[in-house]
C-alpha cells in the first residue's frame, strides 16, 4: 500500500538527490594526515561534516562519533536495523576523461566524479529511502540508524572506534556491493613483506622503484630509475612488455645520467585484479628482460616477479590457489612495492574462499619469499564472512530487490570486503549491477541515475520490512 508513494517521492526528489550527492563528491575525502579532532584528516572530517548537515537538516537524530563515523536515526525506537556507507575514497590519477574526479559532471544517466558508486552515491541512497519514509508517516514498530563512516578504504579504523562504544543491530547491511545480494565474504591476507641488502658493486642496476599507494586498488602506475642500460634497450624490451600486458611504459633519460621509465596500466578494485592493467607486475617483467647486473636485490626483484606474474592474479605460482563453490577462487593483487639497492618494501592482497588457513596460505608464501630474503611481516589472515543465504533476513532484503528489479535473486559472493565483514548478521545489498561497469577504483567512476533512485526506492521498501517484523 506504501510502495507507490515511497516510489513517487524518490521520483519527486530526483535533483535534491543530485545536489545532495555533489555536495559530497566535491570533497576530496582520501585519507590524510591525522590531527586533533580529524582522525583520517581534512577531507575525511570535512565529508562527515556535510553528511552530519544533511542528517541533521531532514530531521533525523544525529551523532557524531568524533568525526570517525556520524550516524541518523530514523526515530527513537529500539533498532531492529543498522545501514552503513562510507564517505572516503581511494586515491585518483590525473587521467580522467569526462570530468575531474572533484567535479561531479551530469552526462545522460550518468554522475562522474570520485565516490559516485563507492560509497557517497549509495549512502544518500540510504538518507533518501529514511527521508520517503520519515516525511510520508510510514508506520514503524522499530528504528533504523545510518551509520556514514570515513575510514573503509584504509582499514575501517572508523567502525571499530564505533563498535567500542555501541553494539550492532539485529540486522545490518550496507550497499557497497552488486545486487542482488552478497552473503558470502572472502575472507583477506594482506601479505606485507620486506628485505634488507648489504651494499653491492654494479653498473647496470636498479637505482629506485616505487608502485602503488592503497593495498586494495591495482596499481595503474609504477616508476622506476635505472643505471648502466642505454634508453634504446629499455624502449625496445618495454614495447615487448607492452604487446604482452596492455601497460604503456614511458622511457626519459635524466640529467643525472640515470633513465626514469614510467609505467601506466588501469586501476581497478584488488578484489577483481584481472579486471585491470598492474603497472608494478608489468615493470617486474620488464627489469626480467633487462640487462642488469646480478646482486641480491635484483635477485629479489627478479624472485618477485616468479612468484606473482603478470597473468597470474590467481596465487598459483606462489602456490596458494584455492577454489570453493560457494565462495569461488583466490584472487591475489601484488599492489605495493618501494625499492632501492638497500631495501625493499611490498604488500599484496589476497582474497579468500571458504577453505584457506595459515598452513595452506600464508605458511608456503613466507617459504617462497624467504627464498629470495624476504621476510612476511604477520602471517595473520582474515577469515571469511557468511550468513546463511536462507535466513529470513536475506529472504527478505531478495524480497525487495525482486519487486523492483522483476528477476529472481539469489545471494552472491564476493572478493570485496566491505563494512558488515564482522557485523553476525550483515550482508552488501547494492548499490551496483553486475552488468555495468562503475569504474570502481579507476578513473571516470560513475553511477547511472536511475540505479541510484532504484536504490532508494528499494532499501525504503526492505526497511519497512524489516523494522514492521
Amino acid at each position: 500500500m506504501y510502495q507507490e508513494k515511497v516510489d513517487a517521492y524518490i521520483e519527486s526528489k530526483r535533483e535534491e538527490m543530485l545536489e545532495d550527492l555533489k555536495l559530497l563528491v566535491r570533497i576530496d575525502s582520501q585519507r590524510g594526515e591525522a590531527k586533533e579532532g580529524k582522525p583520517f584528516g581534512d577531507g575525511p572530517a570535512e565529508a562527515i561534516a556535510v553528511a552530519e548537515g544533511l542528517l541533521k537538516r531532514y530531521g533525523f537524530l544525529v551523532t557524531n562519533y568524533d568525526n570517525y563515523v556520524v550516524t541518523g536515526d530514523f526515530g527513537a525506537q529500539e533498532k531492529a536495523l543498522d545501514v552503513l556507507a562510507h564517505l572516503d575514497v581511494v586515491p585518483v590519477t590525473e587521467d580522467w576523461t569526462v570530468t575531474a574526479p572533484f567535479e561531479p559532471k551530469i552526462v545522460g544517466d550518468r554522475i562522474y566524479g570520485r565516490g559516485t558508486a563507492d560509497d557517497k552515491g549509495p549512502a544518500i541512497a540510504l538518507i533518501y529511502a529514511m527521508r520517503a519514509i520519515k516525511e510520508l508517516g510510514i508506520p514503524m514498530k522499530r528504528s533504523v540508524r545510518v551509520i556514514l563512516g570515513s575510514d573503509e578504504e584504509c582499514g575501517s579504523g572508523d567502525l571499530a572506534y564505533y563498535y567500542q562504544k555501541e553494539q550492532e543491530a539485529p540486522y545490518s547491511f550496507t550497499p557497497d556491493a552488486d545486487f542482488p545480494l552478497i552473503n558470502i565474504e572472502k575472507g583477506s591476507f594482506k601479505g606485507e613483506f620486506s628485505g634488507e641488502f648489504e651494499p653491492e658493486e654494479a653498473r647496470a642496476y636498479v637505482v629506485s622503484f616505487q608502485s602503488g599507494d592503497k593495498v586494495n586498488v591495482v596499481p595503474g602506475r609504477a616508476v622506476m630509475a635505472l643505471a648502466g642500460v642505454p634508453a634504446s634497450v629499455i624502449e625496445q624490451k618495454a614495447a615487448a612488455v607492452t604487446e604482452q600486458t596492455g601497460v604503456a611504459f614511458t622511457v626519459t633519460e635524466c640529467a643525472d645520467g640515470t633513465i626514469q621509465v614510467d609505467a601506466k596500466g588501469v586501476a581497478a578494485h584488488a578484489s577483481t585484479p584481472a579486471e585491470g592493467k598492474n603497472a608494478l607486475t608489468a615493470s617486474l617483467r620488464l627489469l626480467r628482460e633487462l640487462p642488469l647486473d646480478e646482486t641480491k636485490g635484483l635477485a629479489a626483484l627478479l624472485g618477485l616477479e616468479k612468484l606473482f606474474p603478470y597473468e597470474d592474479t590467481c596465487g598459483r605460482s606462489v602456490g596458494i590457489f584455492r577454489e570453493n563453490e560457494e565462495s569461488g577462487a583466490l584472487t591475489l593483487c601484488f599492489s605495493i612495492l618501494e625499492y632501492t639497492p638497500q631495501r625493499l618494501h611490498g604488500i599484496f592482497d589476497a582474497r579468500l574462499p571458504i577453505g584457506c588457513t595459515k598452513e595452506n596460505t600464508s605458511a608456503p608464501v613466507g617459504e617462497a619469499l624467504a627464498a629470495y630474503g624476504l621476510a612476511l611481516a604477520s602471517d595473520e589472515l582474515n577469515p571469511p564472512h557468511c550468513v546463511p543465504g536462507d535466513s529470513w533476513f536475506v529472504r527478505t532484503l531478495l524480497d525487495s530487490y525482486e519487486r523492483y528489479f522483476g528477476c529472481k535473486g539469489e545471494p552472491l559472493s564476493t572478493g570485496g570486503g566491505t563494512y558488515v565483514h564482522h557485523l553476525e548478521r550483515g550482508v552488501a545489498f547494492g548499490c551496483m549491477t553486475a552488468d555495468v561497469d562503475n569504474h570502481m577504483h579507476g578513473d571516470d567512476e560513475f553511477m547511472e541515475i536511475s540505479t541510484l533512485l532504484k536504490s532508494a526506492k528499494i532499501f525504503a521498501d526492505a526497511m519497512i520490512k524489516i523494522c514492521n517484523e
